[in-house]
């Protein structure tokens, strides 16, 4: 049975809802995104997601002191996890947990039957942006929670929401879990991939279909990379504090320069992943974080790979460096619109030619 179903609203609720239809201001594209997180299977997949859900746990517990007596926003509660880890394991005033899902009914339930305290928490099914006043007569948060990243860090558009509402309802001496994050890239390798489904329009039966290679690569490939498909070192993309950062910087134009560490060797692609950081206001407990990237262990964000339309010959200390162009897709402001202008420089220019080119994707 799916979440949908079971995320019906239940006869006691004392859910928050706005007065047409929960929201005000929901097109195709966002009904679409909100429904996919009504269904069970996305929700067992994150809390399964030891990396995910213990850092969120660990930053709870090693702040429960800073948590106390303060007001907590939970933006895209979701299951509820984050909601009820606070509840039991921190003193806090009150938990506002929202979510434009019909999810939330499920974490309403799923919350009392727990036994967790009723009278502190207020749930709220309407996106953030919809919301005129908060619950209970309260006036700003002190903290604001959320697993709000995506594949490629940024897709689906979710922290938009948390900086809107760091603008419009945390107070000023707030604080965010998390607080700071950071995009990273590395050439990569990926043979069998390349082979199976870019080189294969070489030749179907004797004909050259290779028109079809640009409709292949343009679509980025989420999945986990094994740390072995990294031939260069690692490059930093971007950083962000979300302390201070706002929506027009998730619209951005990065270099990146990567060195290639092996020899007699090609590459096929840019592999991308992101960093979190959680802030630390007890300093005598170790700073949560965690990585997404290839050399650590599983998360479900996976890594994106970015392939090229054209496999690149490489030897050792060679230079791949270029630009990245982020911007939200036109037509779906989820989606995302990436531009890679690249370079690829051999040091031994006898051995590998120097390549200069433009790919263009869309994740979505």
């Amino acid at each position: 049975m799916s979440a949908a179903n079971n995320s019906q609203k239940i006869e006691d609720s004392k859910v928050h809802e706005s007065e047409k239809s929960n929201v005000t201001n929901f097109n195709k594209f966002d009904q679409h995104y909100f429904n996919s997180y009504s269904h069970y299977s996305i929700h067992q997949e994150m809390l399964q997601d030891s990396v995910r859900t213990k850092s969120y746990l660990d930053a709870i517990v090693n702040n429960k002191d800073y948590f106390k007596d303060k007001v907590v926003m939970d933006i895209g509660t979701g299951s509820g996890i984050l909601s009820m880890f606070i509840s039991k394991y921190t003193d806090c005033k009150h938990i506002i947990a929202i979510d434009a899902s019909p999810v939330i009914y499920m974490a309403e339930k799923l919350y009392k039957k727990n036994n967790l305290d009723e009278s502190r928490i207020s749930f709220v099914k309407m996106k953030v942006e919809d919301i005129k006043e908060l619950p209970n007569g309260i006036e700003k948060v002190d903290i604001i929670v959320s697993e709000w990243m995506g594949y490629f860090l940024i897709y689906e558009s979710m922290l938009n929401s948390v900086l809107y509402a760091r603008d419009r309802w945390m107070d000023k001496t707030g604080s965010l879990f998390p607080d700071k994050c950071s995009m990273h890239v590395a050439a990569m390798s990926d043979v069998d991939y390349y082979s199976d489904n870019v080189d294969f329009w070489d030749n179907v039966y004797g004909f050259d279909f290779s028109d079809f290679k640009p409709l292949v690569t343009v679509e980025p490939i989420v999945d986990y990379y094994n740390s072995s498909s990294v031939v260069s070192d690692t490059g930093n993309l971007i950083e962000f504090d979300l302390n201070t950062c706002t929506v027009e910087d998730l619209t951005f134009e990065r270099e990146f320069e990567v060195n290639i560490t092996q020899d007699n060797s090609s590459f096929n692609g840019l592999l991308t992943w992101f960093d979190i950081v959680f802030p630390q206001h007890d300093q005598k407990k170790k700073q949560v974080k965690f990585s997404t990237g290839p050399f650590t262990q599983y998360t479900h964000w996976k890594q994106v790979g970015f392939y090229l339309e054209k496999e690149i010959e490489c030897s050792y200390n060679d230079t791949f460096k270029g630009v990245l162009t982020c911007k939200p897709n036109k037509e779906n402001v989820r989606d995302m619109d990436i531009k890679i202008d690249y370079e690829f420089v051999p040091i031994n220019q006898e051995e590998n030619q120097t390549v200069k080119a433009s790919n263009s994707y869309t994740l979505h």
